[in-house]
């Protein structure tokens, strides 16, 4: 850890390679990774070095987890709210030979202060019509409040304190949820922060049903044909983490 971002080590070939080789089981109620899921695993698996202290915050199936234990991870913790999801995270460790220690709570709270090298996160981030969050059912792995921010503002403000010197906070979300948000978040909590990946497509089924309300409240430009998936990494250097008390 502890360097500017290198770029994906993984690229296109071997990536649906381990894709294919890993085994995941995904039982009802969970989150089933899907394109965003899969283009942060190819980042974690560029970022971690061995024996390196790794979090997933909502975790769903444990599939950033498990890449983040397969690249060489010395820990790894997932974390979810949903019991369903820790279970999976337990059977997808197992199934693919590796150890991950998976615990229900609210985002950093169950890890008890613990420094890492490495959080990454997947978080709700799906605009909703209200802030109230769904206490149960699939909603739950989607809606994020008005603005899908609810739990990205909470992790941007609780990653960066729990970074050992050198580490990286990595995380995914659409470009509806207000990248520029995230970076000042970070880069205010002391940061290096970047957009080092960006990939567009068409908008998901959600954002297609929703697209009236988020056009009328400014989150959705009425001429965009889609979306773009936007991987943020944000690097503590370790004269900064010194400086600010947290190394």
């Amino acid at each position: 850890m502890g360097r500017p971002s290198p770029g994906p080590r993984f690229p296109g070939r071997r990536l649906r390679e381990a894709v294919a080789a890993m085994r995941l089981a995904v039982p009802p109620g969970v989150f089933r990774p899907r394109s965003d899921s899969w283009l942060l695993a190819r980042w974690v698996r560029a970022e971690v070095r061995p024996g390196a202290a790794v979090a997933d915050v909502c975790t769903g199936s444990g599939l950033l987890a498990v890449t983040a234990a397969v690249a060489g991870a010395g820990t790894v913790a997932a974390v979810d709210v949903s019991r369903r999801a820790v279970v999976a995270a337990r059977v997808n460790a197992r199934l693919n030979g590796v150890r991950v220690r998976a615990l229900r709570g609210d985002l950093l709270e169950p890890l008890d202060g613990e420094p890492f090298d490495l959080i990454v996160s997947n978080p709700p981030y799906v605009p909703a019509a209200t802030d109230e969050l769904p206490a149960a059912g699939p909603a739950r792995a989607w809606d994020a409040g008005r603005d899908g921010r609810a739990l990205l503002d909470r992790i941007c403000s609780q990653a960066p304190a729990r970074l050992r010197p050198g580490g990286a906070v990595l995380l995914v979300h659409s470009n509806v949820a207000d990248a520029d948000r995230t970076l000042s978040l970070l880069r205010d909590r002391g940061l290096t922060a970047d957009v080092v990946e960006r990939a567009p497509g068409p908008l998901g089924p959600l954002l297609r049903e929703r697209r009236a309300a988020l056009e009328r409240r400014g989150l959705l430009n009425p001429a965009a044909a889609g979306e773009e998936l936007l991987v943020i990494r944000g690097w503590l250097p370790a004269a900064a983490s010194r400086r600010a008390g947290l190394g």
